[in-house]
């Protein structure tokens, strides 16, 4: 009896040590920290109530460029930030400026099988450096989903959807870039930090 008393506590503690690994590990991919202002906007949307939004840390109330889209849609660009981990992020709205609710095109996911996978997403978003010679695409995670806003679908009259695309940085010389979205039209945006 003693022996199947040790074999079970001996279990109980692996369990608990591997419970306790686990925990720490979800508190670590939290985020949290001082930079709490480049965390990602989330895909849920909202109705705009008429009164102007504030500018998030690092966005200017006038877009950098507006990218016109089919059925009203607009695509406003209020920042593209370059960070010391080497990523430019590039955060927006999406607006229906139609008078009748609009659907983002799927198109906007790109043609990658993998990015398609994971549902309507900005994955075909790109950057060109025309400087440099080279387009960027939306960074994808270790599963292959892209990272940029997703869940994207309808939008109703006026209605505004926060959004944002993340992509390598281009060398700190280059200050603007051409900034192209699947079913809209292309724009400069000047990049900062």
């Amino acid at each position: 009896m003693s022996i199947r008393f040790t074999a079970k506590a001996r279990r109980g503690m692996v369990a608990m040590t591997v419970a306790a690994g686990l925990a720490l590990g979800v508190a670590g991919c939290g985020g949290g920290g001082d930079d709490d202002s480049k965390s990602s906007p989330s895909a849920s949307t909202s109705k705009n109530s008429g009164s102007k939004p504030s500018a998030q840390k690092g966005e200017s109330e006038t877009p950098l460029a507006e990218l016109k889209g089919t059925e009203g849609l607009l695509l406003q660009i209020t920042s593209a930030q370059r960070d010391s981990g080497g990523f430019l992020t590039v955060n927006g709205t999406v607006k229906n400026d139609g008078a009748k609710s609009a659907v983002i095109p799927p198109q906007t996911s790109g043609d990658e099988t993998e990015v398609i996978a994971h549902g309507p997403s900005l994955g075909g978003a790109t950057i060109v450096d025309s400087k440099g010679k080279k387009r960027y695409y939306t960074l994808r995670d270790t599963e292959g989903r892209p990272l940029t806003t997703t869940g994207l679908g309808n939008l109703e009259a006026g209605q505004t959807l926060p959004v944002f695309m993340q992509f390598p940085a281009p060398p700190t010389s280059t200050t603007e870039v051409s900034l192209q979205v699947p079913t809209f039209s292309s724009g400069t945006i000047k990049i900062s930090g």
